[in-house]
């Protein structure tokens, strides 16, 4: 009969060999997690510049990579809107690498649009997505959503497409150059408003939502000013 020594060594054993196969499957997983979450990003940064997908075949992961690799430069730009230079960048310490993330949409070496990314507090989440800017500095191309925890039917009807595709072609500046923002109002935005260009339809019973997308918004908008103003003035 084998002593009670040599049982607690072999549950020992045993428990040591599983919890590392244990380990080495959870940090498998938490990669593959990790992997799908840039693409997902990828995805939403690529549809918020309008590039085209057919709807009956969306795109597979090998053709974001591609598609984002070739067509979309991703820098940084300082507080004062210059784009901060790679090489530089690099040897800075962690510290002193602070800047705000910039996408170019690049087509035959054109710059046809920017995307920046947005982020701010709802009603009962924190949202995340991407706002596309035209190559004018002033004009919306596109937005996208791609976390938020909003109701259903509610609040998180931003990510529907008919609420999205309100925001192309509105312009987040006045006549004048002044930051205004893109206003989500209760209702819809009335045909005879002189300031209808800067806002788009609301959704119904989503006012916090609402509230806290036109602050945020704003809030990131007036990060990327400096950048888009030069652009405005074709520096």
């Amino acid at each position: 009969m084998r002593s009670n020594s040599y049982t607690l060594t072999f549950i020992s054993a045993v428990t040591v060999v599983l919890g590392f196969f244990l380990s080495l499957a959870a940090e498998s997983l938490r990669e593959k997690q990790e992997i799908n979450v840039q693409l997902d990003m990828k995805k939403n940064i690529l549809t918020a510049l309008a590039f085209e997908q057919n709807p009956s075949r969306p795109w597979t992961s090998i053709e974001v990579e591609n598609l984002f690799k070739k067509s979309v430069r991703d820098n940084k730009i300082d507080k004062n809107g210059n784009l901060v230079k790679k090489s530089s960048e690099k040897s800075k310490s962690k510290s002193e690498q602070k800047g705000f993330t910039l996408y170019e949409k690049i087509i035959n070496g054109k710059v046809e649009g920017y995307a920046i990314p947005i982020s701010g507090k709802g009603l009962w989440s924190t949202l995340y997505g991407y706002l596309a800017i035209e190559p004018d500095g002033r004009s919306v191309k596109g937005i996208t959503f791609y976390a938020h925890k909003e109701t259903p039917g509610l609040g998180g009807e931003v990510e529907k497409p008919w609420f999205k595709n309100n925001f192309i072609g509105k312009q987040f500046v006045d006549e004048e150059g002044n930051l205004t923002g893109i206003q989500v109002v209760k209702g819809k935005v009335a045909v005879d408003d002189p300031k209808k260009n800067h806002k788009v339809d609301g959704i119904s019973g989503a006012t916090m939502t609402c509230k806290g997308l036109n602050e945020f918004l704003k809030k990131d908008l007036e990060k990327y000013e400096p950048f888009f103003k030069q652009i405005r003035a074709g520096v």
